[in-house]
């Protein structure tokens, strides 16, 4: 402010001396008026640069670049023009730097494994991300600022959001949920800022399943176990309380060491499970002789048939070439001689069971095991592998099954790297495959 005094009363000076030249006295004030008067134009024309380029960048939409360049004045004028230039410099960096930032947080929230979305005091979507879109149905560009009622009529989510109290989630089915397929979401709602809230949903469909499975096994095996128990303790009262002739102790007996033995070949069933689901994946380096698990298989079928159909069953083993497979040796015998036993527990009296191996092609081995069994129904079909689960539950325990066969089957094949396949329609039988990938399969080349 003092170079500018200076330079008004410089001005003034000069202007009064050019008059008293000129004019003398009379000329000595109307210098002065006149060197004022230019004074203020000049300064007014600075003012007037310096505030059509704050009106440019006012107006400017690009808020991280500078419109125009600063205009030339000088004096007060040109510096308080540079700080203001500086002081934009530094809004504009800041706002890039928090757009930076701002972009930086939405794409961590685009990448979160959970439904984000952002309410506004209304309760109308002001940003979600993916997921959230795939969870509810959104869709992300076209449902900004829609109310989220509107979107997601769910009543129980409705009460929930009218309630406010979010101490806790709300179960609700997402928007790709069907009767045959139903899709679980955990919706928590969190509040921020003024009235503002936060959702966060989270696919639980896997996890209620597994919860589901996990109840209904502990349900299976209480009641598997619990049924031979109460067997082997009805018959120990009558042994204990009882006179009893010879005859009927030894059926009794008989019967109680059936049952003894049918709790045992489910615990071992359970200590199968367990080893297989918690143990490493088999290697490649380990080779046995389809032939010689063939021949266990058929053993081990022969003798049930004698057992369960007084008239036999028509039974052929075809071993095929003469091969081996890679593999842990229990585990491959576990598996196959399920799928044998399980054609032979359902096939009737002279029913044709036929077992055979053989190379296909390209190097896979196959196994595989017709029966003219009853067959299965189509919808039972996926769930065949599940634990416990059973067509006909009587059926399996007039034959003994424990309902835990083919899932040890398809946790062998899976940990070998092979694949099961099922072909079956009632009335016509059942076909039971397990396709072996061809690393794990060799031809024995004659001496």
């Amino acid at each position: 402010m003092i170079k500018r005094s200076v330079g008004f009363a410089a001005c003034m000076f000069a202007g009064g001396g050019l008059g008293f030249w000129v004019a003398s006295e009379k000329g000595l004030a109307l210098g002065v008026v006149l060197a004022a008067f230019v004074w203020l134009a000049f300064d007014s024309l600075y003012v007037a640069r310096l505030l059509n380029w704050l009106r440019l960048e006012q107006g400017n939409e690009t808020p991280a670049m500078i419109a125009s360049p600063l205009p030339d004045m000088p004096g007060v004028w040109g510096e308080v023009g540079n700080r203001i230039r500086r002081l934009l410099k530094n809004r504009d960096q800041q706002l890039k730097e928090s757009h930076a930032r701002l972009e930086e947080f939405l794409a961590a929230m685009q990448a979160s494994p959970s439904g984000v979305v952002l309410l506004d005091a209304q309760g109308r979507i002001e940003w979600c991300n993916q997921i959230a879109a795939q969870h509810f149905g959104f869709d992300a560009q076209r449902d900004v600022l829609q109310h989220i009622a509107n979107l997601v009529r769910e009543p129980s989510f409705r009460a929930y959001m009218a309630e406010a109290d979010f101490s806790h989630d709300v179960l609700i089915a997402g928007s790709s949920s069907t009767p045959k397929r139903p899709v679980r979401l955990s919706v928590h709602a969190h509040s921020y800022g003024k009235d503002r809230k936060l959702l966060l949903s989270r696919d639980i469909t896997a996890v209620e399943l597994a919860e589901a499975m996990r109840r209904d096994f502990v349900a299976n095996v209480s009641h598997e176990i619990r049924t031979p128990l109460t067997v082997l303790s009805g018959f120990i009262e009558t042994l204990q309380t009882l006179p009893l002739k010879e005859q009927e102790r030894t059926r009794y007996l008989a019967l109680m060491a059936q049952q003894s033995l049918r709790m045992q070949t489910l615990v071992n069933d359970l200590l199968t499970l367990s080893r297989l689901e918690g143990s490493p994946f088999p290697g490649a380096n380990d080779w046995m002789t389809t032939s010689a698990l063939l021949v266990q298989c058929e053993q081990e079928a022969r003798a049930l048939s004698a057992v369960l159909a007084p008239q036999g069953h028509q039974i052929t083993f075809d071993v095929g070439p003469p091969c081996e497979i890679a593999g842990v040796q229990t585990e491959l015998y576990s598996a196959l001689s399920n799928l044998v036993t399980n054609a032979i527990r359902y096939t009737p009296d002279k029913g044709l069971v036929r077992v055979s191996w053989k190379v296909l092609e390209d190097g896979r081995g196959e196994f595989k095991v017709r029966d003219s069994g009853p067959g299965i129904a189509p919808e039972h079909l996926p769930r065949l592998t599940e634990r416990f689960y059973r067509i006909d539950r009587s059926r399996s325990r007039e034959t003994g099954g424990t309902g835990l066969g083919l899932a040890i089957v398809k946790h062998v094949v899976q940990r070998h790297g092979a694949e099961l396949l099922v072909e079956s329609q009632p009335g016509q039988g059942s076909c039971f495959s397990i396709t072996f990938p061809a690393f794990r399969v060799r031809r024995i080349t004659p001496a």
